[in-house]
């Protein structure tokens, strides 16, 4: 069959002549990268600079959980056509609907706040200009990216902001590693367990596995069953589910497996030179940036701002967008970035409310320095009701026909969902 046939090819970015590869990296490649925002930036420096490489372990555990539901998301919107939201209204009770989406909404506002004033943050380490226009205009260009920019290339501009996070690997190169220390980290689980690290434990995995990557993954592939005439949900045309299924499975992974590496490149980092020098408490990524320029370098802490403005370009618009898709999907609105703005005002005005609404985070007296560690603790709670609707979504054969999950990734949804609730648990608990 040639690639003009093939209804999961090619991508809308990724042409014939590139690698094979390339073609089939799209959402999921976006979700992750998406995942080390500005406040996962903060949140693994905080970790690596108080706990040195000792929670490490952190992010070899939740990568098979983090793969496995934002698969079963995919899948999700993949097979019913319909994003998270838009199923959770066709099968479930509105209150579960509505309370799942005003869940995101709580952690996608406080996420949003906390990025955008961290990018603020990081653009006035490289640029004397003062904090609160520079704050309007990043949140300006967020949202005229999704106004202005044809679908199409507006996927293209993400994806190279992806490409951004190599910074973070680049920077390792400036610093001195414990290679013992680091290795012990990530294979052994030691250490006190008392309220701080427990409450850090609950940062990484709530940075690692967010729930806006639920609904906004699935939505992308709602997104591209209208970009790709030839493709059509699953339900409907199930001959086409083993090539969507492998495509979903290696977009997922690598892209997943991108952003936890990037993630282990800054924990290591901040353990390799702040750790090692005392600097213990990092609450925002441009702070980090700073405490990095001693120890690591100018051109290292500069690096490390100019990601944080990259990955915030892509993660703002990716938190505002999800939001929209998940309210759109709720309320019957017609929703998409393929449609022009005059075609789903509704849904462009929710993503513009949401910008507007991080935004004003910014002006309140609400401290940016705890906003961004917060978010991330916030988002470690939140997940785990939403990931057990999702997981519960994918498994029935109501919702999803022959194509409800099964076997491994049905046991590692419901895996991921018991880890997060033991640990944010645990963490209440102590509190």
């Amino acid at each position: 069959m040639s690639l003009q046939a093939d209804p999961e090819e090619p991508s809308p970015v990724v042409g014939p002549s590139r690698p094979r590869l390339l073609r089939v990296l799209g959402p999921g490649l976006i979700t992750g990268a998406s995942d080390d925002d500005p406040s996962g930036i903060a949140t693994y420096a905080q970790v690596g600079a108080q706990f040195g490489y000792g929670l490490g372990w952190t992010l070899l555990l939740t990568f098979p959980f983090m793969v496995a539901i934002q698969e079963i998301s995919a899948r999700i919107g993949r097979t019913t056509g319909r994003g998270v939201a838009g199923t959770l209204a066709d099968y479930a009770p509105p209150w579960v609907g509505g309370g799942a989406v005003a869940l995101l909404l709580v952690a996608n506002t406080i996420n949003l706040g906390a990025d955008l004033g961290a990018m603020a943050d990081a653009v006035g380490l490289l640029l004397p200009v003062p904090r609160a226009p520079v704050v309007v205009v990043l949140a300006l260009l967020c949202v005229l990216m999704q106004l202005c920019i044809a679908y199409a290339r507006y996927v293209s501009v993400l994806k190279w902001l992806a490409a951004v996070l190599l910074i973070y690997a680049g920077v390792l190169f400036c610093v001195p590693i414990d290679w013992r220390a680091l290795l012990t980290g990530l294979l052994w689980p030691a250490g006190p367990w008392d309220m701080g690290r427990m409450t850090a434990v609950v940062a990484v995995f709530g940075t690692t596995i967010s729930p806006y990557m639920f609904f906004w993954q699935a939505s992308e592939e709602v997104e591209d069953l209208h970009v790709f005439p030839r493709r059509a949900d699953l339900l409907d045309a199930p001959a086409q589910g083993r090539r969507a299924l492998r495509r979903i499975g290696i977009d997922t992974m690598m892209g997943m497996g991108f952003s936890n590496l990037i993630a282990l490149a800054i924990l290591v980092t901040a353990a390799a030179t702040l750790h090692v020098h005392g600097v213990t408490d990092i609450r925002t990524s441009a702070e980090a940036a700073s405490a990095l320029r001693p120890f690591a370098g100018r051109f290292a802490s500069a690096a490390f701002a100019l990601g944080i403005i990259g990955t915030g370009l892509l993660a703002v618009p990716v938190l505002a967008g999800s939001a929209a898709y998940a309210v759109g999907e709720m309320r019957h609105w017609p929703t998409g970035l393929d449609r022009r703005p005059r075609e789903a005002r509704a849904f462009y005005g929710m993503i513009v409310a949401a910008t507007l609404a991080g935004l004003v985070m910014n002006v309140l007296p609400v401290s940016p320095v705890r906003a961004l560690y917060l978010s991330a603790v916030i988002n470690g709670v939140l997940a785990v009701p939403i990931m057990a609707l999702v997981v519960g979504l994918a498994a029935s054969r109501k919702v999803m026909g022959s194509f409800a999950i099964r076997g491994w990734l049905l046991a590692l949804g419901w895996g991921g969902t018991a880890l997060m609730a033991l640990v944010a648990g645990a963490m209440l608990l102590m509190g």
